[in-house]
């Protein structure tokens, strides 16, 4: 009985935001009212920076490891030279899931963060969640000049023209290769889709690679693996326009697309069952064993941590299914939504932790210290910035893709999409595995995400 009253709480707790737009109360909220079609707005205000000596703000975050150390590092620079008075109160909550989920739990019994990171898949539950402050409503109050934000970062989390939260931690995949395997087997061009690798499989194998390709299984690969191809995870825009109601990359062949290429470098021995996750390949390419593998721009240090000098890394942009595709990659990683706490003093010390976390000196150290993308472009004129791109050229690819996709191939927003992820992964490896064909995997795919969706979207109509 317990748990089906806490269910129906966050029921009527989610049904708050509207399917639409970015938002933290509502109008009909105001009058107790149910009316999809009342729009969005924001009654929440900002005080004066002058105000807000003394208090105290808790930023919630799930960055472990030399991640959290930087965390740390800036929040004690912030709290130690703002001249505010204002004290940010930073705390590891675990992975993105781990945090999300208390977060849940938190606001439920009205408590939580005045600032939390949710990685981007969130992004829809959230803007939808009825706690926020849209991070436009600061912007606005704060007449702040969103133009130093990378477009292509900003896109990802603006909905109806608004910015609903700050991208902060953003990455995207990008294709690893052994250099010293690629001159070995006289391979002078980079492969720039898994048709390509496909065609250079056997000479990498005769220079001696265990494994062509050490391909996790990864739903965060399957959606780049959409958007390289210039079409759509979900319907509706995207999930854009308005909620997405079903999935279209079973109709418009986006996923078979994938699973055909996929299952073609398995069936030939180039792309072995490696295991599921974004980090699934990454052991075997440091180790020499595979010629290529898929990562996050952010695992770059990690990579060449490993590999210590026994070849030459080699970065490309993240490979298309076809070499005749146009399309782009999407961003990973989290960003940073401003809770409504009701407190005018806290929203304001909120947002001046923000602009500290996205000004051009600390987006540089971030970068360099973690590997992510900074979100100011002026960061890229940062000593630091500079520095570390002449350590590490190979982040360079990183920069360049990023600044040849177009926002257009900006991802899906749905509000299920953990779930949905967990289900296109294990649908792939079934077939990996042998138990299902192409086509079987697909419609599996597609008929459990989509009675995900209508369920969530009967819940929140």
């Amino acid at each position: 009985m317990k748990k089906r009253i806490v269910a129906a709480l966050l029921a009527a707790t989610m049904t708050m935001g509207l399917l639409s737009g970015c938002g933290g109360k509502t109008t009909a909220e105001a009058s107790g009212a149910s009316d999809e079609s009342t729009a969005v707005t924001s009654d929440a205000a900002m005080a004066e920076a002058s105000e807000v000596d003394g208090t105290e703000i808790t930023f919630w975050h799930s960055m472990g490891g030399v991640n959290g150390e930087a965390i740390d590092t800036l929040v004690k620079k912030f709290n130690d030279e703002n001249e505010l008075g204002i004290t940010v109160n930073a705390q590891y909550q675990g992975e993105y899931d781990d945090s999300l989920n208390k977060l849940k739990s938190a606001q439920i019994g009205n408590m939580g963060a005045d600032l939390v990171q949710v990685y981007e898949i969130g992004t829809s539950f959230m803007k939808n969640s009825g706690w926020i402050v849209p991070m436009q409503t600061l912007i606005d109050g704060d007449s702040y000049d969103v133009s130093q934000i990378e477009p292509n970062l900003s896109a990802y989390y603006t909905v109806d023209g608004q910015l609903c939260s700050m991208p902060f931690n953003s990455s995207t995949p990008i294709m690893y290769y052994n250099k010293d395997m690629f001159d070995a087997a006289g391979i002078t061009e980079v492969p720039d889709s898994l048709e390509a690798i496909g065609q250079v499989g056997d000479k990498l194998l005769g220079a001696g690679a265990g494994e062509v390709m050490s391909l996790g299984i990864y739903g965060w690969f399957f959606e780049q693996f959409i958007s390289k191809q210039g079409l759509e995870y979900a319907n509706n825009g995207n999930g854009r326009d308005e909620a997405a109601t079903a999935v279209a990359f079973d109709e418009n062949g986006a996923a078979a697309n994938i699973l055909t290429a996929w299952k073609d470098l398995s069936d030939k021995g180039y792309a072995p069952n490696v295991g599921r996750g974004g980090d699934a390949g990454l052991a075997d390419f440091s180790a020499g064993k595979s010629a290529i593998t898929l990562g996050s721009t952010a695992s770059l240090k990690q990579i060449l941590q490993d590999v210590n000098g026994k070849f030459e890394v080699g970065t490309a942009y993240f490979p298309k299914i076809a070499s005749s595709d146009v399309g782009g990659v999407s961003i990973g990683g989290a960003s940073l939504w401003a809770l409504d706490n009701q407190d005018p003093k806290k929203l304001r010390a909120t947002w001046e932790f923000v602009k500290f976390l996205i000004s051009p000196e600390s987006q540089a150290y971030w970068n360099a210290q973690t590997g992510y993308f900074p979100v100011t472009v002026a960061a890229q004129d940062e000593a630091v910035f500079k520095e570390n791109i002449a350590k590490y050229p190979q982040f360079e690819t990183a920069i360049d893709q990023l600044h040849d996709s177009k926002p257009e191939y900006a991802g899906a927003l749905l509000s299920i999409f953990p779930e949905a992820r967990a289900t296109v992964e294990t649908e792939i490896e079934s077939m990996l595995n042998g138990k299902q064909d192409v086509d079987t995997a697909v419609g599996n795919m597609a008929t459990s995400i989509n009675k995900s969706i209508e369920e969530y979207n009967l819940v929140n109509e």
